[in-house]
């Protein structure tokens, strides 16, 4: 396997964390995710304790076994930026121009709650409050057409 070996602050004690907490989501040990990959036990062990830094095809065949995005695997690992991340997805909600604030209170809402679906309610709460909307209000550039 083309792997290195990890150091402090290479991403990947993030991205073992990161591979624990979707395995044990998927309710799987070490060993089934071992047969669903085709990656050892103990090289998704070392992995898992961020002792080692996986290449990108195994981040391919974990993400495929997990049905998880590989992308989220890559971001972890540092092989692409971090855009994607809750943190920034909530942040770009409430920095948006073209969104009225009723808009950026639903979307953050909808967005906490398939967080809060999928099982990660601590990243969910760290979004701040997004309060719900008692109503769909119109937009702003709406309210002044009169029709």
């Amino acid at each position: 396997m083309d792997d290195v070996v990890a150091e402090p602050g290479d991403g990947g004690q993030v991205v073992g964390a990161f591979l624990r907490e979707q395995r044990r989501l998927a309710g799987l040990s070490l060993r089934k995710l071992s047969e669903l990959s085709g990656v050892s036990n103990p090289y998704l062990s070392q992995v898992e304790r961020g002792l080692r830094r996986p290449s990108a095809d195994v981040l391919r065949r974990l993400a495929a076994a997990l049905d998880v995005s590989v992308e989220a695997f890559y971001v972890r690992a540092g092989m692409l930026g971090t855009s994607g991340s809750a943190v920034d997805l909530a942040e770009a909600i409430r920095r948006a121009p073209e969104l009225s604030e009723a808009q950026k209170r639903t979307l953050l809402h909808v967005y906490e709650s398939f967080r809060e679906g999928s099982g990660a309610s601590d990243a969910a709460t760290s979004l701040g409050s997004a309060a719900v909307p008692s109503g769909f209000e119109q937009r702003e550039s709406e309210q002044g057409s009169g029709g």
